[in-house]
């Protein structure tokens, strides 16, 4: 599985109407994309400024390139994205999603099982 995060900041007074707007654009895009695996959408606001940080989950590179396209290194932007966004980062960043942590008190049950 693939992890593809994506940064972007809003002034803090545009961040409900952006979060609309994400809901309308990218993250219905996401939705509609086989291979797609979900997302979590993180939001921080600092002062005048709003933070949001997009982690997708995908199956593959493959299903990150039929979202993205060829070249899936490169940011997905939408036509009012600049009426909300302070700055359009080029790049995404993409890992490897090797663990995952969903119950974590049947991991502590576990490793109490196996002893020290």
């Amino acid at each position: 599985m693939i992890a593809r995060i994506w940064r972007g900041i809003t002034l803090a007074e545009k961040a409900d109407d952006y979060l609309d707007y994400l809901r309308e654009t990218g993250l219905r895009d996401y939705a509609k994309t086989s291979g797609n695996r979900g997302v979590n959408v993180l939001r921080r606001v600092q002062g005048e400024h709003c933070e949001f940080l997009l982690v997708s989950l995908w199956e593959s590179m493959d299903a990150v390139r039929a979202f993205a396209g060829e070249n899936p290194d490169r940011s997905v932007y939408y036509p009012d994205d600049d009426q909300y966004l302070l700055d359009m980062e080029p790049l995404v960043r993409h890992y490897e999603v090797v663990g995952e942590l969903s119950d974590p008190a049947a991991l502590v049950a576990a490793i109490d099982k196996s002893g020290p």
